[in-house]
C-alpha cells in the first residue's frame, strides 16, 4: 500500500487520480489512517492507499497523486530564487547539484544565472553574473536532469521549496517562481 501526505485538498474513494510525472492513472480503492479504513483524508493526513489499476511498485518517492482533471506540474525547467548557503569556490551556469525538492532528489542543472540580488533590499544588483558565491542572493533558471513535480512556491509552498546539496553538505536553499511546464 502505498502511502503519502495530502497536501491539500481532500482524497476520497472512487476520486480518479493520475500520478505525475508517470501519468499512471487509476481510481482510489481504499485509504487507511493509522490502520483505520476511512472514506477521504484531508490536507496535513498522513494515509495509506490503494488505486485500482496501479500497484504499488508502479508509484515511486517523489510522484505527485492528483486529481485526473489537475495533474501535478511537470517542469521542464524552472526559475528560481537561491540564497548560496556554503560554497566553497562559486557556482557558475552548468552546475548540476542534487536538489531536494519536496520528497524527490534529482540532479538538476542550473542552466543560466538571471540576476544576482542584494540580499539586504532584494533590488537587483547585477544582471547574468558568470557565477555566485556563499552569501549569494541570485535568481537561477534550473533544468531537471529527469522528469520532476514542481511548482510555484507562492501558489503551492510544499512542492515549491528545495534544499541543494553537494560534496556532503548542503549548499544553497531556494524557492521556485515560475515554473515552464513540460510539453505533454
Amino acid at each position: 500500500m502505498p502511502v503519502g501526505r495530502v497536501e491539500s485538498g481532500v482524497l476520497k474513494t472512487n476520486m480518479k487520480v493520475v500520478i505525475m510525472p508517470s501519468g499512471a492513472t487509476g481510481e482510489v480503492k481504499k485509504i487507511e489512517m493509522h490502520h483505520q479504513e476511512m472514506p477521504e483524508a484531508n490536507a496535513g493526513d498522513n494515509v495509506g492507499f490503494n488505486l485500482k489499476n496501479v500497484e504499488k511498485k508502479d508509484i515511486k518517492r517523489g510522484e505527485v497523486v492528483g486529481p485526473s482533471s489537475n495533474p501535478a506540474t511537470v517542469a521542464e525547467s524552472f526559475t528560481a530564487q537561491i540564497v548560496v548557503l556554503e560554497h566553497p569556490t562559486a557556482i557558475g551556469k552548468g552546475y548540476t547539484p542534487v536538489f531536494h525538492i519536496h520528497t524527490v532528489q534529482v540532479a538538476c542543472t542550473i542552466t543560466e544565472i538571471l540576476e544576482k540580488k542584494d540580499p539586504k533590499t532584494g533590488a537587483t544588483a547585477q544582471k547574468n553574473p558568470d557565477f555566485i558565491k556563499t552569501g549569494d542572493v541570485a535568481i537561477v533558471r534550473v533544468k531537471p536532469l529527469r522528469p520532476t513535480v514542481v511548482e510555484k512556491f507562492s501558489e503551492f509552498p510544499q512542492l515549491g521549496r528545495f534544499a541543494i546539496r553537494d560534496m556532503g553538505q548542503t549548499v544553497a536553499a531556494g524557492v521556485v517562481l515560475e515554473v515552464q511546464k513540460k510539453a505533454a
